[in-house]
């Protein structure tokens, strides 16, 4: 491989966490949704200390003259830089902001003696029951402190003056933790930290209160299962449960502590609490800022203006759903479409008295899902019904246990993967035999089969009954039910229609940009244009460089890590990449490819990372209908032209926001487009 270079991945993903605080600080964007931005910025920072922070720690001890380690000093910088652009935004943007709406939100500042009767009821009524109290001792490993929990940690000074420390939890995973209280025509909004605060001298009678912090410590998220297990699913099934058990235990990755504690105390709490090899980080007042998801109040003009999920079909009383898909495919777009569809897919599965067998993929499951409810009903029904349950799905895993338990019960074959290698792919398939005669009808899918994320992330649903490439998704379930950890010689599957990770979706995706490099050779017409959220893998981005420089123009619309570096001459000069975040979640993956003029169009579930190419089965697919692609390369270009929500890396890794004469905001656009463009072109009626 020549050598290019590469954006680091840690970095990348800060880069665009920093996009996301971006949106907080759009004065564009309502109030109450630049909160919001902060809980989502939150959240992400959260999960980046359990699962990528251990990552760079563990590189940093593990050879100090690599170099490699200065990547963990440059993401605790930025972390740094950004934290205090966080503090800056809440405390001159945004708290001013809300004054302005009649809202007080008490951040860091006095209770108002009108309202500390009312937070003294809730104290006792409501958050004394869950409080727990720990003195911190002298000994080293005296307290566990959770992953993720908040404490507080309380300075108190007895008669003779001798001080002592003690923690409090903050029960924010029982409680809300934020309270609204109306007084006097004022409406206030409350921490659960500052109700316990404000009722101290309950916990201590007698003790003088000379300081009270909020701490935090956050926790490696691995899991480690064990390479020599059976491969029987309840060995495999109660070791990831063993292993969740112990999640919360991780070794510590981030100290989290208030401002201005006294130094003794702070080296006290370290040493008590075994936090010596964890990043000391100096915070906020508040911590856990993902709560701010649930802000005690609403208001029109202060959140988005409704978008009402748009219909996909009409369908008459005397109409089914599988009778259109035999006549023309079909696709979802959401949430700018609803979910019915999806829904009505598996209700038809379940009841249709031609469907003998199901065969499903679930990667991240809703905690009331109808769709598995409807494989349950499909199986008592008389259905085969075979699904493949990803047991390791991050964060996922304890749902899926639970759904994969009572579909196991319900009478659903469950199939767990390999330990070695997950299944992301997002598919299901369904046979129906009439008159003798069988025949497919199936999903493919760019996101999960979940109908919670379907109302806030962006993806795109095919329903076909494409007989040729569902013939090829059969056999991929044939495949995964050996549940081997790579395919083997006997294992060959002659795909022509799918793309599938362990077989060939690398190697067809190569073949894809090297003849868009033979064509601009040649001075045809050339051209790529990708979306996803993640890009990564190393061989593939050298083929993007190699076809930059071939001179193809290439558009990448890549949400969250990039590691390609765009705009180095004699390397991807000819490569733009722009980031979109906004209202929704972009979550699709578009793959096109102009091939002088025939274009070809595919989407599915995976990214170009080195986890989705090499550890996953991932599902990409054709779209054949003219119709469909001609609409998703629209959305394609509508995304394109987006110089409000899009944002152009640069060589710096920095998020330069687009320019235009014409302001476009794209996931408005798409919704437009949508509503005059898909309805009124679908024949419903029967024949």
């Amino acid at each position: 491989m020549k050598e290019y270079v590469f954006f680091n991945r840690d970095l990348s993903w800060l880069s665009f966490n920093e996009r996301v605080l971006m949106e907080a600080e759009n004065e564009q964007v309502p109030l109450l949704e630049r909160i919001r931005f902060l809980a989502i910025y939150s959240s992400n920072l959260d999960e980046f200390y359990r699962v990528r922070m251990p990552v760079l720690m563990a590189i940093d001890n593990f050879d100090e003259n690599s170099g490699l380690n200065n990547n963990y000093y440059k993401a605790q910088f930025l972390i740094n830089q950004q934290q205090q652009r966080f503090g800056h935004l809440l405390a001159n943007q945004l708290l001013p902001a809300l004054k302005a709406e009649n809202i007080h939100w008490l951040y860091n500042e006095p209770i108002p003696e009108s309202i500390t009767d009312e937070l003294a009821r809730i104290f006792f009524n409501e958050v004394l029951a869950y409080i727990r109290l720990f003195r911190i001792e002298q000994d080293e490993n005296a307290f566990f402190a959770e992953n993720n929990r908040l404490y507080q940690a309380v300075i108190l000074s007895d008669a003779a003056g001798i001080e002592r420390l003690e923690l409090i939890t903050i029960p924010s995973e029982a409680l809300p933790r934020l309270y609204a209280v109306n007084k006097d025509d004022q409406k206030y909004v409350v921490f659960l930290d500052d109700i316990i605060r404000n009722n101290l001298a309950y916990l201590f009678p007698g003790e003088a209160i000379k300081g009270v912090f909020n701490i935090k410590v956050t926790r490696n998220a691995e899991l480690n299962i064990k390479e020599e297990i059976d491969d029987l699913d309840e060995d495999i099934t109660a070791e990831l449960e063993k292993e969740l058990k112990k999640r919360d235990l991780g070794i510590a990755t981030r100290f989290l502590c208030q401002p201005g504690i006294p130094l003794r105390h702070l080296y006290r709490m370290m040493y008590a609490l075994n936090l010596s090899k964890s990043s000391i980080v100096e915070g906020g007042f508040y911590h856990n800022m993902k709560d701010l998801n649930s802000f005690p109040l609403n208001g029109t003009a202060l959140n988005y203006p409704k978008w009402p999920a748009l219909p996909v079909l009409l369908l008459k009383k005397e109409d089914t759903l599988f009778s259109q898909i035999q006549k023309k495919d079909l696709m979802v777009h959401v949430p700018y479409q609803n979910y019915d569809l999806v829904l009505r897919f598996f209700n038809e599965a379940a009841n249709d008295s031609f469907v003998e067998e199901i065969y499903v993929t679930l990667y991240r499951v809703a905690d009331n899902s109808r769709i598995v409810n409807a494989l349950m009903s499909a199986a008592k029904n008389g259905k085969k019904v075979s699904v493949m349950v990803e047991l390791k799905a991050r964060f996922d895993e304890a749902n899926n246990i639970k759904w994969a338990s009572q579909m196991k019960a319900a009478g659903v074959k469950i199939i767990y993967s390999n330990k070695e290698l997950k299944v992301h792919a997002k598919v299901a398939l369904v046979k129906r035999t009439i008159r003798d005669q069988s025949q497919y009808l199936g999903l493919l899918a760019t996101g999960n089969l979940n109908e919670s994320t379907a109302r806030f992330y962006t993806d795109h649903i095919l329903l076909t009954a494409n007989q040729d490439m569902l013939a090829e998704l059969k056999q991929l379930f044939g495949f995964l039910s050996k549940k081997k950890k790579k395919p083997m010689p006997e294992d060959t599957i002659n795909f022509k229609h799918l793309l599938v990770a362990q077989f060939n979706l690398q190697q067809r995706f190569i073949s894809l940009i090297d003849r868009e490099i033979q064509n601009a050779k040649k001075g045809l017409a050339s051209g790529i244009t990708i979306k996803m959220n993640n890009l990564e893998e190393k061989i593939l981005i050298a083929k993007l460089y190699e076809a930059s420089n071939a001179g193809v123009k290439i558009q990448l619309i890549v949400r969250s890590v990039c590691c390609l570096i765009p705009g180095i001459p004699g390397q991807s000069e000819n490569i733009i990449v722009k980031r979109i975040v906004d209202r929704y979640l972009e979550h699709g993956r578009i793959f096109l490819f102009h091939n002088n003029g025939e274009q070809e169009l595919f989407m599915g579930s995976a990214d170009w990372m080195n986890r989705n190419i090499y550890g996953r089965i991932e599902v990409c697919f054709p779209i054949y209908s003219e119709e469909l692609k001609i609409r998703l390369i629209e959305i394609l270009n509508l995304q394109w032209r987006d110089t409000v929500q899009a944002v152009e890396l640069n060589e710096e890794l920095q998020n330069n926001y687009c320019q235009g004469e014409i302001q476009s905001c794209s996931q408005q656009a798409i919704y437009e487009f949508l509503k005059e463009n898909t309805v009124s072109t679908i024949e419903y009626k029967t024949s």
